[in-house]
């Protein structure tokens, strides 16, 4: 019986063992078969992964280093300026931003959610900057409407924002409108408050290139690209999501330096640097277009810093493993 039970266990052993070398044999041949972005997007991942510490430790640095200075504010009697202080002492600009959403038939649901994402994070900087603008939603209506209704019926209140279901070119005079465009050959210098600039509502992961260009020029309409070539150089596309572009304006209503606003606001792996640096550039990913929307960056909401912290936290537990750079949102600047 001890016999038999051996060579049960020994057989055992002997077919695991095979099917361990068949499963590595099946990752090994899987490995030499991916293709240069999909190993860069692995190595990334496992970057990630063994960076998730560091992270943590720094996330609860920059808290403590935040509350430290708030007790040190109190005790030399300073008042404390924070988000709802900036908002009460706000001088509002009379330029207006406006979101174009008559692409909505053009993407897919996925897409219309992360467009939706972009526009909270609109909404929300524009409501804590010092120089807020005049905030358009148009041509609103169809998915976008549909999903804002069932995700967040809260942007039935929002304030200071105005939402048309007609174009933007119906209710303003063509005379006033810019429209924000990558494809333009005019670089804009200047922000004239009197006018209203058109950012193109679509995530569309670069099928339907030029499209806001063709719409600015059928509609017989100024346009013209921010003048990122002029200020950044950078180891990705130059194409920004809908947000990044509306944080720009703002960024420079503020500063009125556009290296300054860009460097404000262009995500960090996008691997920025100012004309002139550019042996600085990190190793970046060329082949992509990896122009993300604020899936990943904090929540819209007026939060505090504490509660800022453990949104980013639980963001980087839930973040996709083998997924870094595979949002090429298109915009419109």
């Amino acid at each position: 019986m001890a016999t038999d039970t051996a060579e049960t266990s020994a057989v055992q052993e002997s077919s695991h063992e095979c099917a361990n070398n068949e499963h590595k044999t099946e990752q090994t041949g899987e490995t030499e078969t991916l293709s240069k972005r999909q190993r860069k997007r692995l190595l990334k991942s496992q970057q990630w992964e063994e960076q998730r510490e560091l992270r943590k430790q720094k996330r609860k640095e920059r808290k403590q280093q935040r509350k430290l200075e708030r007790h040190a504010q109190a005790e030399e009697g300073v008042e404390w300026t924070g988000k709802k202080r900036l908002r009460r002492s706000a001088e509002p600009s009379s330029l207006r931003l406006v979101v174009d959403c008559s692409f909505d038939n053009l993407m897919v649901l996925k897409d219309v959610k992360k467009l939706h994402k972009q526009i909270q994070r609109c909404y929300a900087e524009n409501r804590r900057t010092l120089h807020p603008v005049q905030f358009y939603l148009t041509s609103h209506g169809g998915q976008l409407k549909q999903v804002m209704d069932e995700i967040n019926k809260g942007w039935l209140n929002w304030k200071d924002v105005h939402f048309k279901p007609d174009a933007f070119h119906e209710i303003m005079k063509k005379e006033d409108l810019v429209y924000l465009t990558s494809d333009s050959p005019n670089v804009l210098q200047e922000l004239d408050e009197a006018k209203a600039y058109v950012i193109g509502g679509l995530v569309d992961h670069n099928h339907h290139k030029g499209i806001t260009f063709n719409r600015a020029q059928e509609l017989g309409i100024a346009h013209a690209q921010l003048p990122l070539g002029s200020f950044v150089k950078m180891n990705s596309r130059k194409v920004l999501a809908v947000n990044h572009v509306f944080e720009i304006m703002l960024a420079f209503l503020e500063k009125r330096d556009w290296q300054e606003a860009f460097f404000t606001v262009l995500p960090q792996r996008k691997g920025a640097v100012p004309v002139g640096q550019e042996n600085k550039l990190g190793e970046g990913d060329d082949e992509e277009d990896s122009d993300e929307d604020s899936d990943t960056e904090q929540p819209i909401s007026e939060k505090s810093a504490e509660s800022k912290d453990q949104s980013e936290s639980k963001q980087e537990e839930h973040k996709p493993v083998l997924n870094q750079s595979d949002s090429s949102e298109r915009n419109t600047a």
